[in-house]
């Protein structure tokens, strides 16, 4: 039996809805740490940026300590594929309200094959897949094929836009395929985002305040399983879960994740645009950025 200073410590523990992730930390035997010196570790993530060619954009949120790190953290970025978080949403909303079934199959046609390595691309023409399938494949593959399908039914970027507006997201749009914003498609490519706003995204995720339960806890799963572990994910050890999208086009790298570390849970969005290096290789220097703030965040 808790004795009553376990249970008054728990409960205190409850109230800052930290609870769940010390159980967890415990099951995994992972030591618990104190929340990171905000101060030091601004410094190192400011340091790390000034030797970047390009331009960057940081949002970091200790949940637990509630320490934020703004760093042109409401300035305009291309989201490249972090576009598909709020296809998701906009896409689940739907599925939420009964307007489509999450796992009634769709037949595939050719006409929809996106330039690109996708795994739907492969598909034959006529051949059947289910909602949930091409949401795991926008996700966890970051497949284009099927994250254009997911955004046609999740309304076309005009429907997911007022979906991004009426729930507090005023600088994040779907450029592509939708009316009325070609010249933001020019500047921004697939769509555009705030660092800040796209770790609010994940975080509605984690406090269920999204779309909410079950499928705010289903978003999340998508989340943690991602093909792409080589950059921010590498940062961490297997017993630490993460929840994350990642994006890249060529003068752009990005990635949002939502860390459940020893010292709290903590969201991290960094994002560049103008970068010089355009290469594709593990070393492009976008990607090494982003691999980097991570091991700083985590440390």
């Amino acid at each position: 039996m808790l004795s009553a200073i376990n249970k008054a410590l728990i409960q205190a523990l409850r109230t800052l809805g930290l609870v769940g992730l010390l159980i967890v930390i415990g099951c995994q035997g992972l030591p618990l740490k104190s929340a990171p010196d905000q101060k030091l570790l601004q410094s190192q993530i400011e340091n790390r940026i000034a030797q970047f060619e390009g331009v960057v954009g940081v949002h970091y949120h200790h949940l637990g300590s509630g320490e934020e790190i703004s760093i042109r953290a409401d300035e305009t970025f291309p989201t490249a594929s972090l576009v598909k978080l709020p296809i998701l949403f906009a896409l689940l909303d739907r599925v939420s309200k009964g307007e489509l079934d999450w796992h009634e199959k769709r037949t595939y046609k050719i006409a929809r094959r996106y330039a690109g390595e996708d795994l739907l691309a492969s598909f034959q023409d006529g051949e059947k897949i289910a909602l949930s399938k091409l949401a795991d494949l926008m996700i966890r593959y970051s497949d284009n094929t099927a994250s254009l399908w997911c955004q046609e039914l999740a309304g076309t970027g005009l429907t997911i836009n007022r979906w991004l507006q009426q729930n507090g997201y005023p600088n994040t749009y779907v450029n592509s395929r939708t009316p009325g914003r070609e010249d933001d498609y020019k500047q921004w490519g697939w769509g555009q985002t705030t660092p800040r706003e796209m770790t609010r995204m994940v975080e509605s995720l984690y406090s269920r305040e999204c779309i909410g339960s079950p499928w705010d806890e289903l978003m999340l799963k998508l989340m943690n399983s991602s093909y792409w572990r080589e950059e921010m994910l590498s940062a961490f050890p297997p017993e630490v879960t993460v929840y994350s999208k990642q994006g890249a086009v060529n003068r752009s790298r990005s990635e949002v994740i939502l860390a459940m570390s020893p010292s709290g849970p903590f969201s991290l969005c960094v994002i560049t645009k103008e970068q010089r290096d355009t290469s594709w290789g593990e070393d492009n220097s976008g990607f090494v950025l982003l691999r980097d703030l991570a091991r700083i965040c985590a440390q």
